[in-house]
């Protein structure tokens, strides 16, 4: 198995073609009432006012806006609409007012990059940009060869603003121990600090795409760009024309969006077997549908590496509930670090915290719909003490799979899509049947 090649970024570096031959398997003591408050409206008072301070940083944060938007969304998902309102749609702002990059200084990152004849690798380019996410922005050009490309380019001093934004936000740990006292966000912030410098090396994010790209050549479901040339802030793959999954979302057919939701699915829970890795930003964007019907996924920056696959503790632990064991579930759970062992939680508070999370699992066919995540996050953005979703931890090794399940529960009640997901679980999901063969070979066929 041969390797890309890690070119220090120099003036004269030029794009490192990929070997075709490369492969990847790769709460608050508060108990008296003040000023003729009640404990626990004091208690959520403070809260609130925590919530405050941290978003109002949040709002202040500039490189790396759009990205710890989406990475600390558990946060922001815990707290209540009127809080955290106001700071979203900051945080919406500072996303859309970011205007692509001029022509000029394009030009003078793909000299920096590429050498003073990059445009020899190219038989035109559009100055446009296509596209722009966090820390980069697309434009389509023809490859040398005649091959219609998209070129990724980031934008300069993109890693020094992200990271320093994660430096700031590492002084607030203590303000995020007041809203979720079972939560270790010093060990969270430190993972998705390691995982956003991950993204920043295009050379790495070239690697998984192609590993991607191997594995799913000719899939009837899916189409993964293959790459073509790459070095740490420059990439460059296949271009593909879909229809976007955002129009999907918002004028296709039933049959469409139904298609969409279980072909997503199937790709989430299939890859750490099929690649050992997940693809950890699963929203809209990331997505088209091609002519063909396949699902066209990009955006290989933020990948969450299983070699081997997904973590059996989360289909065991699924099956458990659904079997009504809630000693070996909470058990379970203090065995991966759900549960602190400081923490004591109610199992039916547990149990009925959990059981809608679950339910898609426990039926053959399941629709998913806003209205039935907008119950779900009642549930979370409860502040009161007692609430079990404040008492829960988040650990290292399930930070991208959290992140995951719920940007992909995001979409599919976005779609509104009905299928069999059971049987995806099934098929993909280490643990989930324990004993049941003949279940697992009906779901596979």
């Amino acid at each position: 198995m041969s390797d890309l090649p890690r070119r220090a970024v120099a003036r004269s570096a030029k794009l490192a073609a990929l070997p075709i031959g490369f492969a990847g398997r790769t709460a608050l003591g508060l108990g008296k009432r003040i000023g003729g408050k009640s404990a626990e409206i004091v208690a959520q008072e403070i809260q609130e006012r925590t919530a405050e301070q941290i978003f109002k940083v949040l709002g202040e944060l500039k490189g790396g806006a759009m990205k710890l938007g989406q990475a600390l969304s558990i946060f922001e998902a815990a707290l209540p609409s009127e809080v955290v309102g106001p700071y979203r749609a900051t945080l919406t702002r500072l996303q859309d007012a970011a205007p692509p990059l001029p022509a000029s200084t394009v030009h003078k990152v793909l000299v920096e990059q590429l050498g003073d004849d990059w445009r020899e690798n190219f038989q035109s380019f559009e100055d446009r940009p296509t596209a722009a996410a966090s820390i980069g922005q697309v434009h389509r050009a023809v490859w040398h060869d005649g091959r219609t490309v998209a070129v990724k380019i980031q934008y300069p001093g993109a890693g020094k603003a992200l990271l320093s934004d994660f430096n700031q936000l590492a002084r607030l740990g203590k303000l995020f121990g007041v809203l979720l006292p079972g939560l270790d966000i010093k060990a969270v912030l430190s993972e998705l600090r390691e995982r956003i410098a991950e993204e920043l090396d295009y050379l790495r994010e070239a690697e998984a795409q192609h590993a991607f790209a191997l594995e799913f050549k000719d899939d009837p479901d899916f189409l993964i760009p293959d790459v073509i040339a790459a070095n740490e802030q420059v990439l460059v793959s296949e271009w593909v024309d879909g229809i976007p999954l955002s129009r999907i979302i918002t004028d296709g057919t039933k049959q469409e969006r139904d298609r969409a939701g279980l072909q997503l699915v199937r790709f989430l829970f299939s890859s750490p077997a099929r690649v050992g890795m997940l693809h950890a930003d699963p929203h809209p964007g990331n997505f088209r549908v091609v002519e063909d019907g396949r699902l066209c996924v990009l955006d290989f920056g933020a990948v969450n590496r299983l070699p081997d696959g997904y973590p059996p503790a989360f289909g065991k632990l699924t099956r458990i509930f659904n079997n009504g064991d809630m000693e070996n579930v909470i058990q379970g759970l203090r065995d991966e670090g759900f549960i602190l062992p400081h923490i004591e939680v109610d199992p039916e508070a547990l149990r009925a915290f959990l059981a809608p999370y679950v339910e898609p699992t426990a039926v053959e066919e399941f629709t998913f719909s806003r209205e039935w995540l907008q119950e779900q996050a009642a549930t979370v953005t409860d502040l009161r003490p007692g609430n079990v979703a404040r008492q829960l931890n988040l650990p290292v090794s399930y930070v991208l799979i959290h992140r995951v399940h719920a940007a992909g529960l995001g979409v599919l009640c976005q779609l509104g899509a009905t299928a069999r997901f059971r049987a995806e679980v099934i098929r993909w999901v280490p643990g989930f049947v324990e004993e049941d063969p003949e279940e697992q070979a009906m779901a596979a066929s």
